[in-house]
């Protein structure tokens, strides 16, 4: 989340008279993430998300999105649900930008993750991927594999300055990476969250009170949501691997549903594979982020650490499995 569009008191209360949801109290930014501008929305009626989406969100992709949330929520997944204007649609425009409105979940975000988090966040992924189930849309993975070379492109002339020696280091991995990646129909492919960080998790009495920040979803393999997650939540400060974190995590997420045998084996390749397009996205945004946006740029060299651990991983057992 971020705040890249600022929004007059005016425009939004032209805004607000479009839907049936009281009156305007208050709003304001939300200055965390990268990609869309976000703000906290009181009414009369209560709390609602607005959101509106930047340039890097294609705007042919939000019906899937805004669709993909109808369709978790009312399969039993608490995530934000998209709140239609009188109109009956839920995609609309302010201050130029493609936006909507989504309900609020209560609850925090770990700050600090400890086991038990990782264990229920692994039940909720795998709810989320059998909820999507039935969702027939499907979205290519607009940041997948074949990306990521374009992507270290677009940064090889200004990469170094952020860490000596990054292009090449990453450029030897990408290389591997390729090489290795499983190829189409080899694992199960399902409808994937593709960004459940901690941030995009909420958390009420050890329990997930709801999952959001939906706009990277995608069709691609369900095992890549897990490598995402092993590289967002069992690193520790000091950048060493938790690996009691990621047994939980592939465990709660067994409960639900079981991994295949070529989706144990292929861990590894996808936990690079996830790293180095953290990587590449934090390094990209690193180099272009306006000075002036009100937004917090997050390091690509905590993706580097990992990157290196996972290229030392020689199989599953690393990950505790």
């Amino acid at each position: 989340m971020a705040v890249y569009t600022d929004v007059s008191d005016e425009a939004l209360s032209a805004f607000l008279e479009e839907y049936e949801i009281g009156g305007l109290v208050a709003f304001r930014g939300i200055a965390e993430g990268v990609e869309n501008s976000n703000f906290v929305l009181r009414t009369t009626q209560g709390d609602f998300i607005l959101t509106l989406y930047e340039k890097r969100v294609n705007r042919d992709d939000l019906p899937w999105f805004l669709g993909f949330m109808r369709h978790l929520s009312a399969h039993g997944l608490s995530c934000p649900t998209p709140v239609v204007g009188r109109n009956g649609e839920a995609l609309r425009e302010l201050a130029g930008r493609p936006a909507a409105i989504t309900t609020f979940l209560p609850g925090v975000w770990p700050r600090r993750v400890h086991l038990y988090h990782c264990r229920a966040l692994g039940e909720a992924m795998a709810h989320l991927h059998r909820a999507g189930e039935a969702y027939v849309p499907v979205r290519r993975n607009g940041l997948g594999a074949e990306s990521w070379g374009p992507l270290l492109e677009a940064c090889r002339a200004q990469g170094d300055r952020v860490h000596p020696g990054l292009v090449a280091e990453v450029s030897a991995a990408l290389d591997g990476v390729l090489r290795n990646w499983p190829a189409e129909g080899a694992l199960p492919v399902g409808h994937i969250h593709a960004d459940l960080f901690p941030d995009n998790v909420f958390f009420l009495d050890r329990a997930v009170s709801g999952v959001i920040d939906f706009y990277f979803a995608c069709t691609d393999m369900l095992a890549y949501d897990i490598a995402i997650c092993l590289n967002a939540w069992c690193f520790e400060m000091d950048g060493s691997f938790n690996v009691t974190r990621a047994r939980l995590l592939v465990a709660g997420y067994e409960s639900v549903r079981p991994l295949t045998a070529a989706e144990r084996a292929s861990l590894p390749v996808l936990a690079r594979g996830a790293a180095l397009r953290f990587l590449l996205t934090r390094l990209y945004d690193w180099i272009n982020t306006p000075p002036d946006a009100m937004v917090t740029r997050k390091d690509p060299r905590d993706y580097l650490h990992r990157l290196r651990f996972h290229l030392q991983a020689d199989g599953p057992g690393a990950y505790g499995l």
